[in-house]
């Protein structure tokens, strides 16, 4: 039996992870900035614990975190993954917009997981599972700005699970594809107001796909949701796990793409060297 801590739980991938939690007998801490809306989307559970928390709030962090160790005792599992989309390009992105965003996707999960840490370190065990997206891999014309928090964790992500290995902890990206949550709706999506003509073929492209995607994406997220359950604690858990064949296609296009432009300037690119003395 794990112990889950899980941000955003009162909707979407959090919520359904939730569910899947406590219905394998988990005991469950679900955290959002109401959690009347845990309960409900929840229910009342003898193992679930709904705790108000925003990530942006480091003081409320550590209030949930320890409320959560004197509740369970210990943390198996913290999923950080609430967040929230920015669509613009990234010159129509106001630096409110910019900040906010980067206030929950980046500052709110480090808040989080300097919160969770040192219980799992003093447990030498523990499995960090952050919500990155395939926008983390692949950046995307009216979701730089976004792309760029998810770049930010996928970064954070690689150096703590070098740093946190020899500690017995794991830390693993999700990079989800296009998944038919709310992702896409005005709770989830802020959508810059600022719109510059000169983008249009662009950036205003996807901001009409965006509209007409929405609720029709291919990815299954209660799928996702049992997969991320059955993933979380296992000794070989990747670092990196793309859900989605768009995710997938996205991933193997970009490794093409790189690999090719290397190849392409490797040759330019190893003169900056110093000349090696004989």
């Amino acid at each position: 039996m794990k112990t889950w801590f899980i941000t955003g739980a009162s909707r979407g991938f959090g919520a359904l992870i939730a569910s899947r939690a406590l219905q394998a007998g988990d005991n469950v801490v679900a955290t959002a900035r109401d959690p009347q809306k845990i309960v409900d989307a929840l229910g009342n559970h003898p193992k679930l614990l709904p705790t108000p928390l925003d990530v942006t709030n480091e003081a409320q962090a550590r209030e949930a975190v320890s409320a959560t160790i004197q509740r369970f005792g210990r943390i198996d599992v913290l999923v950080n993954n609430a967040g929230f989309g920015l669509l613009g390009a990234v010159e129509e992105a106001t630096a409110e917009e910019v900040e906010k965003v980067y206030g929950t996707n980046v500052f709110g999960l480090l808040k989080v997981s300097r919160a969770v840490l040192p219980y799992m370190r003093k447990q030498r065990s523990g499995h960090i599972i952050n919500f990155s997206s395939v926008g983390g891999y692949r950046s995307s014309p009216g979701f730089g700005v976004y792309c760029s928090t998810k770049f930010a964790v996928e970064g954070l992500s690689e150096a703590m699970a070098a740093e946190l290995e020899p500690l017995g902890i794991k830390v693993t990206i999700i990079e989800p594809g296009y998944f038919r949550t709310d992702f896409l709706d005005d709770r989830s999506l802020t959508v810059s107001p600022t719109s510059i003509e000169d983008y249009s073929a662009t950036a205003g492209v996807v901001r009409s796909k965006a509209k007409k995607v929405s609720h029709n994406q291919p990815g299954n997220p209660e799928k996702l949701a049992v997969e991320l359950v059955v993933l979380a604690g296992r000794e070989d858990a990747p670092l990196r796990m793309p859900f989605g064949s768009d995710a997938v296609d996205a991933i193997e296009a970009k490794n093409v793409s790189v690999t090719e432009e290397l190849e392409k300037w490797r040759s330019v690119s190893i003169t900056t060297d110093f000349e090696q003395v004989a």
